[in-house]
């Protein structure tokens, strides 16, 4: 039997101690198969006389998570602090100059230096793995960077964020307002005190800007995505979605277009049969289209103590069973130093349908005032739906539903700013983009 690979694990909350346990429960399996022993030698956390549910006999504590990535007695430094700065990031530096393979789970902190800390570890013939980063227990990083090597993707799209999902699944299921989910899903456990991160699209932005450099060979760029989140979908635009035939997802969407690569998180209509459409609660999945393989869908948990931990020790195992003196595959699929630069493409040229909910003034002339202003700019309308009359203050008001055929974002918005000028508007008008999705 082979050295075993020692391993220091930075963060013991849910998914550190997971990880701990496991490879402690499991380690004559996990010895079979990677050819050597993995042991925990060292870990670091906030509190040092919690019970976290393993046995920490024989393993070295040190204070600060900089000090345990740069102790001589590990191989491997995990990285499960959280955070795109501070902690997280100094010591995945000091892991990487003490000559340390990487494995974290922070897509906060990829989605910000992953470029950085690429190239150094490429430099220095180390790896980084990040599976866990990105939709949880779901392979997405291994199966896109390694096992789709022969592809050229043209879109990768999913539902990246648990939390959305369980609340906009709640809110079809149960008839249940976008307040009320929310409180449930933070009852639960699902959301955050503060879940702005979650419900407003951010946590998607930074896994999909990981996907967006893994697919198209570019270098991260969280900062160039453009993002809409799901505290203004209303119970009505769910019912409406489904009398349609559709359902609201939470999407983050990246595809090359003519001019650029375009990168974009914000609730979408899926079709009600489409599989992803069958992804609830707190489930997640991605999406690929590409070349070679056509169309895969890949589901399962993305979040949770033992799912994250699968992840994580997955890509321990795949450090323990690499060769010695053999770098593993670039941490983005290609070198960092052959990354392109990211060239955004403007949402304006997006090109899909569109499902739009308007509360106009109940009045003579407003219905072909609509129509007429979607014709100015170009729009086809594959349907129109007129929900009746409610009296409100000095005026009757009516929804209108339009749901268009193919058009641009361009032309919906100079549609609605010519609609909004008319005067016919009660409220902002509720646009959601439709995806053709598995």
């Amino acid at each position: 039997m082979n050295e075993p690979l020692r391993i220091g694990i930075a963060g013991l909350g849910t998914v550190g101690a997971s990880v701990a346990r496991i490879l402690k429960n499991k380690s004559n399996s996990l010895s079979h198969k990677c050819g050597r022993p993995i042991v925990v030698t060292g870990v670091s956390a906030r509190s040092r006389n919690k019970d976290r549910g393993f046995d920490m006999t024989g393993i070295e504590w040190f204070d600060t998570p900089t000090e345990l990535a740069a102790s001589a007695n590990i191989d491997v430094f995990v990285e499960l602090v959280g955070g795109e700065n501070g902690a997280a990031l100094e010591s995945m530096h000091a892991a990487i100059e003490a000559g340390r393979h990487v494995v974290t789970a922070n897509k906060a902190l990829l989605a910000r230096h992953g470029v950085e800390l690429a190239l150094r570890a490429e430099e220095k013939g180390l790896i980084l793995n990040y599976e866990a980063a990105v939709a949880g227990g779901i392979p997405i990083i291994k199966t896109m960077r390694e096992s789709l090597a022969a592809n050229e993707p043209s879109r990768v799209y999913g539902i990246l964020n648990g939390t959305a999902n369980y609340i906009l699944t709640r809110m079809e299921h149960d008839r249940m307002s976008f307040a009320d989910c929310l409180a449930e899903a933070q009852r639960l456990g699902y959301a955050e005190a503060d879940p702005t991160f979650d419900i407003e699209g951010y946590d998607t932005a930074h896994k999909l800007a990981i996907l967006t450099s893994i697919a198209f060979g570019t270098q991260v760029a969280a900062d160039e995505i453009y993002i809409e989140g799901i505290s203004n979908i209303s119970l009505s635009d769910i019912e409406a979605a489904r009398e349609l035939g559709y359902r609201i997802k939470l999407l983050g969407v990246a595809q090359r277009t003519a001019t650029g690569i375009e990168q974009r998180v914000h609730p979408t209509m899926v079709p009600l049969g489409s599989m992803i459409g069958q992804v609830d609660s707190v489930t997640n999945a991605v999406g690929i289209e590409a070349d070679t393989v056509g169309s895969l869908l890949l589901s399962g948990p993305g979040a949770g103590g033992d799912a994250t931990a699968s992840a994580v020790i997955g890509d321990i195992a795949d450090i323990a069973k690499s060769l010695p003196g053999h770098q593993e595959a670039p941490v983005f699929g290609r070198p960092a130093t052959e990354l392109e630069p990211y060239r955004r493409a403007e949402i304006s040229s997006h090109a899909g349908g569109y499902f739009i909910r308007l509360t106009v003034h109940d009045r003579i002339g407003v219905f072909a005032s609509l129509a007429g202003r979607m014709a100015e700019n170009s729009i086809s309308l594959a349907s129109i739906v007129q929900h009746g009359a409610v009296k409100g203050g000095e005026s009757e008001t009516k929804t209108v539903v339009l749901v268009t055929h193919e058009t641009t974002e361009s032309e919906i918005r100079a549609a609605l700013e010519a609609v909004t000028g008319d005067g016919h508007l009660v409220s902002r008008p509720q646009v959601i983009r439709i995806e053709p999705a598995g």
